[in-house]
């Protein structure tokens, strides 16, 4: 099982594989529909995403090609590949279960903690 420090270093890659499991997309709708999911809750920021696509595409988790935009211009659309589609399974259970360890110290069994005055 990975670390604690690399499975929150990898959620942006974990989160990316899941948004492409719905299927191709460019880096710009892949931010977008992260935020729209999150409402809003996560920013991703170019300077973070951009890098990690290019790791994910040394790796061989997805792959690119060039294609034209829902406005016309030409963008890089990535999609899943079957190593990527199988590094999405071994993350997500990771994470589960890092999550759940987690939430045994911050979400105890009678539920969430009330904020004292």
């Amino acid at each position: 099982m990975a670390s604690s420090n690399e499975l929150l270093h990898g959620t942006l890659e974990t989160l990316i594989l899941k948004t492409l499991q719905g299927g191709s997309r460019h880096g710009y709708s892949i931010a977008r529909w992260l935020e729209d999911e999150t409402s809003d809750g996560l920013q991703i920021e170019e300077g973070s995403l951009y890098p990690a696509l290019y790791r994910m595409e040394r790796r061989g988790w997805i792959e690119a090609e060039w294609g034209k935009s829902e406005l016309g211009r030409k963008a890089k659309f990535y999609r899943l590949t079957a190593e990527g589609k199988s590094q999405l399974a071994r993350q997500t259970n990771e994470w589960a279960a890092f999550a759940a360890a987690v939430s045994k110290i911050l979400l105890p069994s009678t539920g969430l903690i009330a904020e004292k005055a």
